[in-house]
């Protein structure tokens, strides 16, 4: 059974405090809880607690969410971050922190079980080789962060990128090219001009009419069919080649 996560609750509104203290027992991926009002309260409680994640509110008399995230990046094994605030104004701070998630109040339970969901990911992650990136996303004016590990395939949409998560689409302005080489040690491979999918949710690659496809894994038993151009296909199979030997060195060692 994987660990349980020790959570700190930091919030200047009182009400808010006990309805995350209360939501997040409910929970059974966390362990222990620990509340405070203010950011002066938090760094008391951190002289003899290291919580796994910090529910962290942005605005706050004295030391703001903001100035106490920056305090927790510097310690030696930093807690995860999720922001929780009624202001979504402040996301692109949050995503140069390093924030698991960004949640607006008011909360709802299942909003707060998928930041939790974020933060065991994020830990499982960073026992991997290279750690996962969170991508800042915009729908309907409100910015979330989508991690890369969650992300089937990429397809190209002129100077954007959509990325095809399991539960959604997102489009970021970031072009195909730009995501090739910088996620290319993360698993990702052009299959296309428009298309890069993770070799880490790929269910099969077979062969139809002559043509290479692969499959791939958008979990809840939902799948997508892909296919890969000709100039990409030698490619594609020396990777998964690469990938499964990896694995089998890493599963001897």
């Amino acid at each position: 059974m994987p660990d349980l996560l020790d959570a700190l609750v930091v919030d200047g509104e009182r009400p808010v405090l006990n309805e995350l203290d209360f939501l997040l027992r409910r929970d059974p991926r966390i362990g222990e809880v620990a509340t405070t009002t203010s950011g002066a309260g938090a760094l008391r409680l951190l002289k003899r607690q290291r919580p796994d994640v910090v529910f962290l509110d942005i605005v706050m008399p004295g030391l703001s969410g903001l100035d106490l995230a920056h305090v927790l990046a510097r310690f030696e094994e930093a807690p995860k971050i999720v922001f929780v605030t009624a202001h979504d104004g402040h996301a692109v701070d949050a995503f140069e922190l390093n924030a698991v998630d960004y949640l607006l109040k008011p909360v709802r339970e299942e909003r707060l079980h998928e930041a939790i969901r974020r933060v065991v990911d994020a830990r499982t992650d960073n026992g991997d080789t290279g750690d996962d990136e969170t991508i800042p996303v915009e729908r309907g004016g409100v910015t979330r962060f989508v991690q890369r590990s969650d992300v089937r395939y990429v397809e190209a949409q002129g100077d954007y990128a959509r990325l095809h998560t399991g539960v959604g689409s997102h489009l970021i302005r970031v072009p195909l090219s730009t995501l090739e080489d910088e996620w290319d040690e993360a698993g990702f491979v052009r299959i296309h001009r428009s298309l890069l999918v993770s070799t880490n949710h790929l269910l099969e690659v077979r062969n139809d009419s002559g043509r290479c496809i692969v499959v791939v894994d958008l979990g809840g038993g939902m799948t997508a069919t892909l296919r890969v151009a000709r100039r990409h296909t030698r490619e594609l199979r020396d990777l998964l080649v690469r990938h499964v030997h990896r694995r089998h060195r890493a599963a001897s060692t």
